[in-house]
């Protein structure tokens, strides 16, 4: 799951953060709300927690343009703002929920898990692919009898060659699924994460699920089709 923060208050922003990356989220943040409009648009996302009280645009400006342009994102909203009528106007305008500042961490990741079962239909949060199988919502990755730990962004990118088996992912493909636009497409930390993935996967099995296609990009390649 990959979540955009957009939130001004830097040390808050910090701890959540940490908290949802110890859970197992991947997560960008941005603290200007024009800025975080602009990247929730370009980039794919699973959630957006979003505060109200923004430099350059507020959260319900931010919460309005999304969903004029379609975009259905699950959206938490985190404010100190707390009146009756300013929940319901952030409800009205298309959240999913409402969270008050000040708040417990342990609340904030119970509302987000309670968005990711919704949005998880029972029948899809698990992908199985022969041997080789990831549960979404406990992040589970088992091939056989191993268990295998991944990083929460090789949990992303294994997640990405699953969707697809036997189809070539490419770079770009990745960068905009995994990585948000303001990663250096001249660095090598697609290539680093998908060794790593790549060791951990097929270590110790015959078969080479994840494999490297040269000047093309990365494939899980399934039996079959070796």
């Amino acid at each position: 799951m990959k979540i955009l923060l957009i939130e001004d208050e830097i040390k808050l922003a910090g701890y959540i953060k940490m908290a949802l990356e110890q859970a197992g989220y991947v997560v960008d943040h941005e603290p200007d709300g024009t800025i975080g409009l602009q990247t929730a648009m370009v980039n794919q996302y699973d959630l957006i927690l979003l505060d109200l009280m923004l430099p350059s645009q507020n959260g319900f400006d931010i919460l309005s343009n999304l969903r004029s342009f379609n975009n259905y994102v699950p959206v938490i909203i985190i404010s100190a703002l707390g009146t009756t009528e300013q929940v319901i106007k952030g409800l009205d305008a298309g959240a999913n929920d409402y969270l008050k500042k000040p708040f417990e961490m342990e609340e904030l990741l119970a509302r987000v898990r309670v968005l990711q079962r919704q949005h998880t239909p029972k029948s899809l949060s698990k992908l199985k692919v022969e041997d080789l199988e990831i549960d979404l919502l406990s992040r589970v990755v088992k091939r056989g009898e191993k268990t295998i730990a991944l990083s929460n962004r090789e949990f992303l990118l294994l997640e990405m060659l699953m969707v697809n088996p036997d189809k070539i992912i490419t770079k770009a493909q990745i960068l905009d699924k995994v990585w948000n636009m303001s990663f250096d497409p001249g660095s090598n930390v697609i290539e680093v994460h998908l060794y790593q993935v790549r060791k951990k996967i097929n270590e110790g099995f015959e078969h080479q699920h994840i494999q490297t296609v040269i000047n093309r990009g990365y494939i899980l390649k399934t039996s079959k089709s070796a």
